[in-house]
């Protein structure tokens, strides 16, 4: 249930945070909050991750939809004492459904915070539900890391005391 409201928590300060940037900011406006680092810019985005796939929103939709009920299985059969795993699933769902909400009802993904000269890289404008769908997958992989090793070690032991039999 916990990561149901990790979801819920990110879909609602996703949408939240949207809203004022729609309501407040006209499009392509920026406001430095950092000068030459940081900005609330308002962007639009019709594709996926950096502009790819512009327009293909029934590949979207399709993709999400898979996705949010391959997220919502795990969740329910897998994350039983494994709250890196089911963290990690939480904040995906939440960015999954966060991004799909703009798709369906916006045909567009609202995008506003924009990091520039990063090591001399001005990074796409991205949101709340790219960034937790970033986390999440790289707590994911942190998660798979660890229990490969858990594994291994298991297994050692297990072979271990067969062998000392």
């Amino acid at each position: 249930m916990v990561y149901y409201i990790i979801a819920l928590i990110i879909i609602g300060i996703d949408q939240l945070t949207k809203w004022i940037i729609v309501k407040s900011m006209e499009l392509g406006e920026s406001i430095p909050v950092i000068e030459n680092f940081f900005h609330i810019t308002s962007h639009r985005n019709k594709g996926a991750a950096w502009g790819m796939l512009q327009g293909q929103m029934w590949f979207f939709y399709i993709v999400t939809v898979v996705v949010v009920v391959i997220l919502i299985y795990y969740i329910q059969k897998h994350t039983k004492g494994e709250p890196l795993f089911g963290t990690a699933l939480g904040l995906m769902l939440g960015g999954a459904i966060g991004n799909f909400i703009d798709r369906l009802f916006r045909q567009e993904v609202v995008d506003f915070l924009h990091f520039t000269n990063i090591f001399g890289y001005n990074f796409p404008v991205f949101n709340i539900a790219d960034s937790a769908l970033t986390v999440g997958v790289i707590l994911l992989i942190i998660f798979m890391i660890l229990d490969e090793r858990k594994n291994k070690k298991e297994k050692k032991d297990g072979e271990g005391l067969s062998s000392s039999k």
